[in-house]
């Protein structure tokens, strides 16, 4: 962790952190969650959401492996150096499924519920050489 990293965006997750977490919505109206944070709840329309730390643990719940570059939104990064990555659903104990990036791309090392923790990893680099981090999950 430097002071060189930024996240991907505000508010998706604690960063700078030793132990990142997602930052999730929950209604105080109808108490259900969601990820990430809407100004209003998606399960009642309350128009009130309080911000919560979840779970930085979770289950795969299903994966795949992307092998080659993303055609849309249009893939950020060079083209000639694409280098395929897991991504995945994880089950978290809260009862949420976050769609994330995996740390691991070798199908024989994943495999459904198998326990996951979150990290932050390098995304890319932005125009004034801040290095972009995104969340991911890797086995643990």
């Amino acid at each position: 962790m430097s002071s060189n990293q930024i996240p991907i965006e505000e508010g998706l997750f604690t960063w700078p952190s030793e132990a990142p977490a997602l930052i999730g919505g929950k209604c105080p109206a109808c108490g259900e969650l969601h990820f990430p944070v809407q100004e209003n709840c998606p399960a009642c329309a309350g128009r009130s959401v309080d911000t919560v730390h979840l779970s930085r643990r979770g289950t795969l719940w299903t994966w795949t492996v992307q092998s080659f570059p993303p055609p849309v939104p249009p893939y950020v990064g060079d083209v000639e150096r694409f280098e395929p990555f897991g991504v995945g659903y994880i089950a978290l104990p809260e009862g949420l499924y976050v769609e994330a990036r995996l740390t691991e791309n070798d199908a024989a090392k994943l495999r459904i519920g198998m326990d996951m923790e979150m990290t932050a990893v390098p995304f890319g680099v932005d125009e004034e050489g801040r290095e972009i981090m995104t969340f991911a999950f890797r086995p643990s």
